[in-house]
């Protein structure tokens, strides 16, 4: 198995631990003198299982990751350079957004606000990040097709 496809296998299996934790939440209790839909029982052990794969599946993806070459570092290090560059770009997406707001005075007693940063500079400095971004991302998932799973 490949490390792409791990990865799908992780996002699959996460959904269904979600779908399975909505299910148990839905009849862990009802109404007195009635039955559950599902048996609690089962579906918990379901969930047992579901999650220790899980933890077997994302030890590995771990070790791999930490073990695979990538540019200066490795794979592991490139995630996290991926991950610090989303913060950064959601951060400076909730500044422009903030910034460029307009606020509408009724009259000229009312305070006036004034920006305090160029926002044409904050676009370009946000544009930048994402290409970084999503050059860097192109680049871990190609990887990520030819990458054994430990």
């Amino acid at each position: 198995m490949t490390l792409a496809e791990a990865l799908i296998q992780r996002a699959d299996l996460k959904k269904r631990i979600a779908q399975l934790e909505s299910r148990m939440a839905a009849n862990v209790k009802v109404q007195e003198g009635d039955e559950p839909a599902e048996d609690i029982d089962a579906l918990i052990a379901e969930y047992e299982q579901l999650m220790a794969g899980l933890e077997e599946l994302v030890i590995r993806i771990n070790r791999t990751n930490h073990a695979t070459p990538f540019a200066e570092g490795t794979m592991a290090d490139a995630i996290a350079k991926r991950d610090a560059l989303k913060a950064k770009i959601r951060a400076y997406r909730s500044l422009h957004e903030e910034a460029s707001a307009t606020h509408e005075r009724y009259s000229l007693k009312e305070i006036r606000l004034v920006r305090c940063l160029d926002v044409k500079e904050l676009q370009k400095r946000i544009d930048q990040l994402a290409k970084a971004y999503r050059e860097l991302d192109t680049k871990m998932q190609a990887l990520n097709w030819t990458v054994d799973l430990l």
